[in-house]
């Protein structure tokens, strides 16, 4: 009875504990996240390795089993800037990156599709009429094969 109290206490505080620690590296994760991603934006790199770089240490710091997304990762990052303005005052400009206009890209990606539809359609009529032409250059080919050229018969 007594060991199975011991259990039942070191249990609860395990489970008191452990969420203080997850949240703790989470938070230090995004906010040195930003860091990485402010300090090398401002450095002159561009959107795309400086996100990178934040994203895969924001990645890397979280561990467990389940992965941070990019977008948990770019709203952790734009709530460490705002959090602390003082610091990342130089780093808002750069936010906007961090969450594209995603009906842009909807459309952007819908366009992407009508024209390799398109595409696709004019190979596969261009395709079409080869056929055909080769199918009626063989039928001519035939005609005159039967018939008899005399060259002098006018």
């Amino acid at each position: 009875m007594q060991r199975f109290k011991q259990k039942n206490l070191i249990l609860l505080a395990l489970g008191l504990f452990t969420p203080i620690f997850f949240s703790t590296s989470k938070v230090n994760a995004g906010s040195f996240g930003a860091e990485i991603f402010c300090t090398m934006r401002d450095g002159g790199n561009d959107h795309e390795s400086s996100w990178d770089a934040a994203y895969t240490y924001i990645k890397k710091q979280k561990g467990g089993f389940f992965k941070v997304s990019p977008k948990q990762a770019a709203a952790q990052i734009t709530e460490s800037v705002i959090r602390d303005r003082e610091n990342f005052s130089y780093c808002v400009e750069y936010l906007d990156a961090l969450h594209p206009n995603r009906q842009l890209e909807r459309d952007l990606q819908k366009e992407k599709k009508r024209k390799e539809k398109e595409a696709q359609n004019r190979e596969n009529k261009k395709i079409k009429l080869e056929k055909e032409l080769e199918k009626t250059n063989k039928e001519i080919n035939e005609e005159f094969t039967n018939e008899t050229l005399d060259r002098y018969s006018y």
